[in-house]
């Protein structure tokens, strides 16, 4: 995400956090290196303009603090600018209407109907009770796709296959969502390849019969500039709420992020991080400033873990491995938690410097790794796993071929885990033999 973005700028702070003196003069030498960075990340030339500007002149008439260096004081200003530029704070969705409506909108191929399983999922995360209407009547597959979306994330979907008037769907959906007391309701509307008169006439005459609370325009980060001429003709036509990026892991530069919010005024409210349905977030502009930033982001990965780890869980397992109990099982268990906080080279990019470190780790080794240990742990029996020591050569053997793996990776996979396992008995007898010299020690010294 934003990867060229983010190393054409810290190349760019090598020579700002060098500046001993601010000056008109260096600053615009320093800055004209982030200006290009800015505009071969496709950001739109009047927005990178108007924000160097706008960093210049807060760099000049900024009192120097004087513990803190000219030029850092200026990557300072940069960040915060980043911030306004991205929309200053997260914009939370409105909920207005018995029962509300969002209608998501764009170009055939940017991701609506997906974008429109993943919010549903994380609404009914929130508590909501969302319903899935299929008002794209031109493209069955589109149909097809949301009902099958609906299914994996358990949340039903009015749809009516044949039926070719979008109102006539729209207002027996809204009956539908009154008498199972379903909201809000989420149309996936047709999609274009391009802006036409029907397409806008459709959705106008939609937005005016169930008079949605939001108006999310879907766009694919990918495209760039485009997206954000897409997004000007989408909100003269429909004035729309906010928009919905997505394919933001795929995209390098960042241009349409970087450009939407100050060319239409309105914000991003939600961006797609991946293709598996939990892979959907809130925008955040302070934290996406801190990624673009190289400085990485450490609370979506607190949020991230808590939503994939169980408190009562993680407990247990602590005291089983304080206990020295912890075993294969709990290792299998292990390793499928870590897998719902995505790939490792996203959680590296989420730690500060996690940028410069992945460049040093072949991190796609580690996974293959990752995936050979879980199954090498579930070619075995329950009793196998649970008490690893009954693991004689012929089980060995058995399960060495049912993973696919040698018996020699298996060993070393096992002696492994044995030589963890010994590693935490120590702690844990290390940690309780502290606890009872705490609790002796004040009265050693007594009088």
């Amino acid at each position: 995400m934003f990867d060229s973005l983010s190393g054409k700028l810290q190349n760019a702070f090598k020579n700002l956090r060098g500046l001993g003196k601010i000056s008109e003069a260096n600053a615009s030498d320093a800055l004209r290196e982030v200006r290009m960075a800015l505009l071969e990340a496709d950001v739109n030339f009047k927005v990178a303009r108007d924000f160097i500007e706008r960093v210049k002149v807060k760099s000049l008439g900024a009192e120097v603090i004087t513990s803190v260096q000219p030029g850092q004081q200026i990557i300072k200003i940069i960040s915060d600018e980043l911030v306004e530029l991205l929309g200053s704070a997260n914009a939370a969705l409105k909920f207005e209407g018995n029962p509300s409506c969002l209608m998501l909108v764009g170009l055939h191929g940017a991701g609506k109907t997906t974008s429109a399983g993943k919010l549903a999922k994380l609404l009914l995360k929130q508590g909501r009770a969302p319903l899935l209407v299929a008002a794209d009547v031109y493209r069955p597959a589109a149909m097809d796709q949301l009902e099958t979306l609906g299914k994996q994330i358990a949340v039903p979907v009015f749809l009516k296959r044949g039926e070719t008037d979008v109102l006539k769907i729209a207002r027996e959906a809204l009956d539908f969502a009154k008498a199972n007391q379903r909201s809000p309701v989420i149309f996936d509307t047709a999609g274009r390849l391009q802006i036409d008169e029907p397409l806008v006439q459709e959705l106008v005459n939609l937005r005016n019969l169930v008079k949605p609370s939001e108006i999310l325009l879907v766009l694919d980060a990918a495209t760039g500039q485009e997206a954000v001429n897409v997004a000007t003709h989408f909100d003269s036509a429909l004035n729309i709420t906010g928009s919905i990026l997505t394919k933001l892991d795929g995209d390098a530069r960042g241009g349409a992020a970087l450009s939407l919010k100050a060319v239409t005024g309105k914000p991003i409210k939600f961006m797609g991080v991946g293709e598996k349905l939990d892979e959907f977030e809130p925008f955040h502009p302070e934290r996406m400033t801190s990624r673009i930033l190289g400085m990485g982001d450490v609370v979506s990965l607190v949020e991230r873990a808590a939503d994939a780890v169980n408190e009562a869980d993680a407990k247990r397992m602590e005291e089983k491995m304080r206990k020295g109990e912890f075993s294969l099982e709990d290792f299998l268990e292990q390793l499928r938690a870590m897998k719902k906080l995505g790939s490792l080279e996203s959680i590296m990019k989420m730690l500060p410097g996690g940028g410069d470190a992945l460049k040093q780790m072949d991190l796609g080794k580690q996974e293959k790794e990752f995936k050979r240990m879980e199954g090498m742990v579930c070619a075995m029996t329950l009793k196998e796993r649970r008490q690893p020591v009954i693991l004689n050569a012929s089980r060995r053997r058995r399960i060495a071929a049912g993973s696919g793996v040698t018996v020699t990776e298996l060993n070393t996979m096992l002696n492994k885990f044995f030589q963890m396992q010994t590693m935490m008995k120590k702690m844990g007898k290390m940690s309780k033999m502290m606890g009872k010299m705490g609790g002796a020690m004040p009265g050693m010294f007594r009088k």
